[in-house]
């Protein structure tokens, strides 16, 4: 199946613009051929064994009707050359907007499009679909890289590439279509594979909790201009972040059964959190008295080598759990010895046969 050339024209459109180009298709700009000002993006695989895919990214996000999902406008899979025509978000993706910030997106900018995210990813859940393929290229900020990141809303963010949405159970062997392993025993990871939930690196079943694991490594990204490695928290990275921060993303990258339950609790615990409070459309909600105990990066164990832990943080007073190794609102070891992966330096729980950070192979019955 031979690429499309700006100039062709695509159903009622004449492509203006290459704008995207991967493994499975070519994204284009393009306009109405009578009506100029209808500009609209143009997907077309480049092999017809993703004819498939494009079908069903079309279908998905057609039932998808929400404003940070980039919307479809027309499919024909089965035209001579096969399109899917979707909303064109002018702007930049928000790995070029991270890239561009090196040190961390302002606070007010990575707050909003984690916002923009979950808002998406709520919407997608509650009908039953599973992105499978959260990371900063997938997002796009309208407007991104024309104004200043500080001036980023949460209206600015658009969710792409359903590609994967209605794609079943995907293992890791047919999503590295996408991505890239730089060694044989899969420790040093890039491309999609660096934002996989471990379930879904380990091809288990997975559900919309896989998306929020992606999430929590994007708003560790974008605030730190980094991927998380090992058990660091922002905080430990970046000085200068509110309070909401480490207890967010401590409940969106650690093990499945510890995640937030759902992308609308992560939601709501931003939203109430954060100072002064923020709205994506939902009624105002009343902010929590106190500091609520939440669940470690690292959880609890009763490893005989663990102290059970004092019941507050020393060094900030915040309540922790029995068996928590560190403090999650400021970091501070309160576990006398907590386990560690000799490989990236994380912190697992005593009953992983893996590391839940870097997936090398741990050894049993010692600490």
């Amino acid at each position: 199946m031979a690429g499309s050339q700006v100039g062709d024209r695509v159903s009622e459109y004449l492509l203006d613009e290459l704008v995207g180009n991967g493994s499975f298709g070519q994204v284009f700009k393009a306009h109405h051929h009578i009506w100029k000002d209808q500009i609209v993006a143009v997907k077309i695989p480049t092999d017809s064994q993703f004819v498939t895919n494009l079908r069903k990214e079309g279908i998905t996000i057609h039932g998808l009707k929400h404003p940070n999902i980039v919307g479809a406008l027309g499919l024909d899979p089965y035209a001579e050359v096969a399109y899917l025509i979707m909303e064109f978000v002018d702007g930049c993706s928000l790995r070029e907007l991270i890239d561009a910030h090196p040190q961390g997106l302002p606070i007010i900018a990575a707050q909003n499009i984690i916002c923009g995210i979950l808002s998406a990813l709520e919407h997608s859940h509650a009908h039953g679909v599973v992105h499978r393929d959260v990371k900063p290229a997938n997002v796009l900020i309208a407007h991104g890289g024309r104004k200043p990141a500080e001036e980023v809303q949460i209206a600015d963010v658009k969710v792409t590439d359903f590609g994967l949405g209605m794609a079943g159970q995907i293992t890791t062997n047919s999503i590295m279509q996408s991505g890239s392993l730089t060694s044989e025993d899969g420790h040093s990871i890039s491309g999609t594979l660096a934002y996989m939930s471990p379930e879904q690196r380990d091809g288990a079943a997975t559900d919309g909790r896989s998306d929020l694991y992606s999430a929590g490594i994007l708003l560790f990204e974008m605030l730190c201009g980094e991927r998380p490695s090992g058990s660091d928290m922002p905080s430990q990275v970046r000085d200068d972040l509110p309070s909401w921060v480490n207890g967010v993303y401590a409940r969106l990258y650690t093990r499945l059964e510890r995640r937030f339950p759902s992308a609308a609790d992560a939601l709501r615990e931003i939203q109430m959190t954060s100072i002064p409070p923020i709205s994506v459309g939902a009624p105002p909600r009343v902010p929590p008295i106190g500091i609520a105990p939440l669940m470690g990066l690292m959880g609890r164990t009763t490893h005989p080598t663990r102290s059970a832990g004092p019941s507050q943080c020393p060094a900030c007073q915040a309540p922790v759990e029995p068996g928590e190794n560190f403090c999650i609102l400021c970091g501070h070891q309160v576990a006398s010895a907590p386990r560690q992966c000799t490989h990236c330096r994380g912190y697992p729980s005593p009953d992983d046969r893996f590391c839940i950070f870097c997936g090398t192979p741990l050894p049993q019955g010692v600490g």
